[in-house]
């Protein structure tokens, strides 16, 4: 039961390899004020979804931009959210966004924290691209998810380390709070090895003014063994910093390919999220893997999700 042979360090640069030369070609018209005025609440969607969507067809999604992104606007969908990995990457997108009328709210960048040979130039870089993004763009938040010492290795970081992790989140935060920009912490599975040490001391460990949390529901609920106890129980702990959500689901283990009911009970996780004063921004992250059904093109399948959230969410504002 494997993902599709893409990882967030590969979708991070590559939705945008092709931006310059498909922005352009992007004709589309902006949303009708009819499409506007049908809004009720404001979604995301992450690049990541797209790619995997998009793969599934043989397609590209970054060589494709301006159908992709026309895609993304025609699924009721109102903001994306990028993986950026610098500057560039951020200026290749910022038209191709504004001429399909997307907002780009949240972004999510990589960031190697545990390092000190890594750590000044992830935090410059992270900070450089959320500044520029938060001057032209608007963007509120800015969620990264720390890298492992090796994607899908067997590694763990010590103790050491998890702390001048935790340190350089503070730091991080501070920074981009300064101008107006929140840092959400996100995590995967591997987080949740052994009594997900790394997990809990990135919020436990942070300070709470500085540091949110980007709750991606699935990775919670998988990396924990497939378990709503451990997900709510997170819910309880953390859920006044919840700034973001992800929002994915699965049959019986399997990323389904539409958000709805499922293994996870989004009506009782969005009371319990609401219950403690949090307020996030939703971004939908449907993916697809062995196993997950194949009946949906890429806009349909976002379509459909896009309704279901609307409809567990509709107590949130817009």
């Amino acid at each position: 039961m494997k993902p599709l042979p893409i990882s967030r360090r590969e979708f991070v640069g590559s939705t945008l390899a092709a931006a310059s030369a498909t922005t352009a070609l992007l004709g589309a018209a902006r949303p009708t004020a009819s499409h506007a005025a049908s809004r009720r609440l404001h979604l995301s969607t992450n690049s990541y979804s797209w790619q995997v969507f998009y793969q599934r067809e043989g397609k590209d999604f970054g060589a494709a931009l301006d159908t992709g992104l026309a895609d993304v606007r025609a699924s009721e969908i109102e903001g994306y959210e990028p993986g950026l990995g610098t500057l560039d990457d951020l200026r290749r997108l910022e038209p191709a966004l504004k001429t399909q009328g997307l907002e780009m709210r949240s972004l999510y960048v990589g960031s190697i924290l545990h390092d000190p040979d890594e750590l000044e130039k992830s935090l410059g870089q992270a900070i450089a691209v959320a500044r520029e993004a938060r001057e032209k763009l608007g963007t509120r938040i800015v969620v990264t998810n720390p890298n492992p010492i090796q994607w899908g290795g067997a590694q763990s970081k010590s103790d050491a380390q998890l702390r001048a992790q935790a340190q350089a989140l503070n730091r991080l935060g501070r920074e981009l709070k300064s101008f107006g920009v929140t840092l959400a912490y996100h995590n995967h599975d591997i987080e949740l090895r052994h009594a997900a040490r790394e997990f809990h001391h990135m919020l436990a460990g942070t300070d709470p003014d500085c540091v949110k949390f980007c709750l991606d529901a699935h990775w919670v609920y998988r990396g924990s063994g497939n378990s709503q106890v451990a997900l709510f129980d997170v819910i309880r702990l953390y859920g006044s910093r919840i700034v973001e959500l992800h929002l994915r689901q699965s049959q019986n283990g399997v990323w389904s390919e539409t958000l709805g009911p499922g293994d996870i009970d989004y009506p009782a996780l969005a009371e319990a999220v609401l219950k403690t004063g949090a307020r996030p921004h939703l971004v939908l992250e449907i993916a697809v893997e062995d196993g997950t059904p194949r009946t949906l093109s890429p806009r349909e399948a976002h379509l459909k999700s896009a309704a279901y959230a609307r409809e567990v969410f509709a107590a949130l504002p817009g």
